[in-house]
């Protein structure tokens, strides 16, 4: 005879957050998020994370690395980066502070995504120089820094800024 699906006990919502946490690190906005669309209640929910917390499962500093490593391990930039850190909670301090400690060279990713996109040639023209730019402007990396990279590697650079 088929159980009925109210027959099974709910999973608390700690058992719930934890298991999430086994899969990958969270932040507390996206943990509380995730709890309210399953139907834990804000306070059981909030309750729940703080233990988490207190436990040191769930830790934003952790989660900020973390992401910050990832999303630079796949090519993003610093705008995007720190965009994604501000949906999910994090205050500025605590993101610039997370972004100074993993101490990217955010050129040198900007110039190995130019060299895995489009090859380590030199853009034949105006046209192609704008759309390696557009490319890292997409992928959240600063104008400076798109400037930079996009001209370090012309070798008519000088004639361009005439």
């Amino acid at each position: 005879m088929p159980r009925e699906p109210d027959d099974k006990p709910k999973t608390s919502a700690y058992d719930r957050a934890l298991g999430l946490l086994a899969r990958r690190e969270h932040s507390r906005r996206e943990l509380k998020l995730k709890l309210k669309q399953k139907g834990y209640e804000g306070g059981e929910a909030g309750e729940a994370i703080d233990r988490l917390g207190e436990q040191r499962y769930q830790d934003d500093e952790r989660f900020a690395h973390s992401l910050v490593r990832s999303r630079v391990a796949q090519g993003y930039g610093p705008m995007r980066v720190r965009a994604e850190l501000k949906s999910h909670g994090l205050s500025d301090a605590r993101i610039r502070a997370v972004l100074e400690e993993e101490a990217v060279d955010w050129d040198a990713s900007a110039l190995a995504q130019v060299g895995r996109r489009f090859g380590g040639k030199s853009p034949p023209d105006h046209a192609e120089k704008a759309r390696r730019a557009q490319f890292l402007l997409r992928r959240g990396f600063p104008a400076a820094t798109v400037r930079s990279v996009t001209h370090a590697d012309v070798d008519d650079a000088a004639d361009d800024e005439a």
